[in-house]
């Protein structure tokens, strides 16, 4: 991670930040701008030449129906997502193509069934890897992407398996089913200097063309190819290979829509992303000479990128320490350092576990709070499928 004092210089504080009022909010907070989400999905179009048709957004980061809508209103109807929760949610803002990026099994594929029957005018499709993931789906209207491995280990037919995919198409096709494309997200890259991760990807797109032209020799129409979360976003669209294709070749990243510390580090200055997200809170203790405490520990600013967990804007002399579940110690490198009683924001290092964290967030524009608006695609549904007529109900 880039230092906080470099960090701060890029991305330093704005005035659009300030929130008025701030007396009476509860903090930990979720703030969000809209005029700054605005302009970070501009920026996105503007990337993909202005085709909105070309951006199927992760909406693991935005997970409000406000923002949903605001994506939708500028003309991006694809979306991907990796719970039902949020297929839910993505159906009922709008969404028009919906991927349920993420291996269903079991109750979970039979949920993902269910919200495609209740929403029939929105083209649902689902990942599989295997002959039991796809024939599953049978009678369902669902479409299939076969998910493809590039290194990252996380889930995917390995993409030296070319055999492998052929086969899983006929299956596909055997099923009655339709065989949608092939998704590869190559998230393993995002800790390379620039140059360096556009190589490594771009060596991928050359193995997964591979698997496309062997597809097409197979007389498989392969009509859409789905890469890039954030990190490797300008390799997907420096990659000549992409243009030339029979398909059509959509980028996936989500992060960028909120930004946070991590992707403004990875993505050139010039690509003019801004943070779109913070977290209000306030100073409660100073327990020790050079240290200040505030109320942001990790089940309010996700832990899981490493620490520092985030960067505390306008305050360079500011490093966050490893923190507990509701503490954040700071550690003061130089003057007297805010007061206990004293609001700071901070830019979290992963903004998409971190807004999970919160049940609603504020929308501040002009430094006044427009609204409170409902976290809607946070956490998961109910863990348990209605059965015939047996539901259960939640008690407490």
């Amino acid at each position: 991670m880039a230092t906080q004092k470099s960090m701060l210089s890029e991305f330093g504080w704005d005035q659009r930040y300030g929130v008025s009022r701030i007396e009476d909010v509860l903090t930990p907070a979720l703030v969000m701008y809209p005029d700054i989400i605005a302009a970070n999905i501009e920026r996105t179009l503007e990337l993909l030449a202005g085709d909105a048709d070309r951006w199927r957004v992760h909406i693991k980061t935005a997970k409000l129906d406000h923002t949903l809508r605001m994506l939708v209103e500028r003309g991006v109807r694809n979306f991907k997502c990796a719970t039902t929760l949020e297929l839910l949610v993505a159906c009922r803002s709008g969404a028009a193509d919906v991927l349920f990026a993420y291996p269903a099994m079991g109750a979970n594929a039979r949920r993902v069934r269910n919200i495609a029957q209740q929403f029939p005018d929105v083209r649902i499709s689902v990942l599989a890897e295997n002959e039991e993931q796809v024939r599953q789906w049978r009678t369902c209207r669902v479409e299939i992407f076969l998910d493809i491995n590039p290194g990252m280990n996380r889930t995917g037919i390995e993409q030296s398996r070319t055999d492998r995919v052929v086969t899983l198409v006929r299956v596909i096709a055997d099923a009655g089913l339709e065989f949608r494309g092939l998704h590869y997200y190559d998230g393993q890259y995002g800790g390379l200097a620039g140059s360096e991760r556009t190589q490594a990807a771009h060596r991928g797109y050359d193995r997964l063309l591979e698997i496309v032209s062997e597809l097409e020799r197979s007389s498989v129409t392969v009509r859409e190819v789905i890469t890039a979360g954030t990190p490797t976003l300008p390799c997907s669209l420096g990659y000549e290979g992409f243009r030339r294709g029979n398909f059509i070749h959509r980028v996936s990243p989500g992060t960028i829509v909120y930004c946070d510390a991590t992707s403004l580090e990875q993505l050139p200055l010039e690509y003019g992303y801004q943070p779109a997200v913070l977290i209000l809170t306030r100073v409660v203790s100073r327990p020790h000479p050079g240290i200040v405490t505030c109320d942001a520990g990790h089940k309010t600013v996700s832990a899981d990128a490493g620490i520092p967990t985030c960067v505390v804007i306008g305050h360079p002399e500011l490093r966050p320490l490893s923190p507990s579940e509701e503490h954040l110690p700071i550690t003061l490198e130089e003057g007297t350092g805010p007061q206990v009683g004293e609001t700071l924001y901070l830019l979290p290092r992963h903004i998409c576990p971190t807004v999970n964290n919160f049940d609603c967030a504020l929308l501040v524009r002009n430094g006044h709070i427009e609204s409170m608006e409902t976290v809607s695609a946070r956490g998961r549904e109910a863990p348990l499928l209605p059965t015939g007529d047996r539901t259960l109900t939640l008690q407490g």
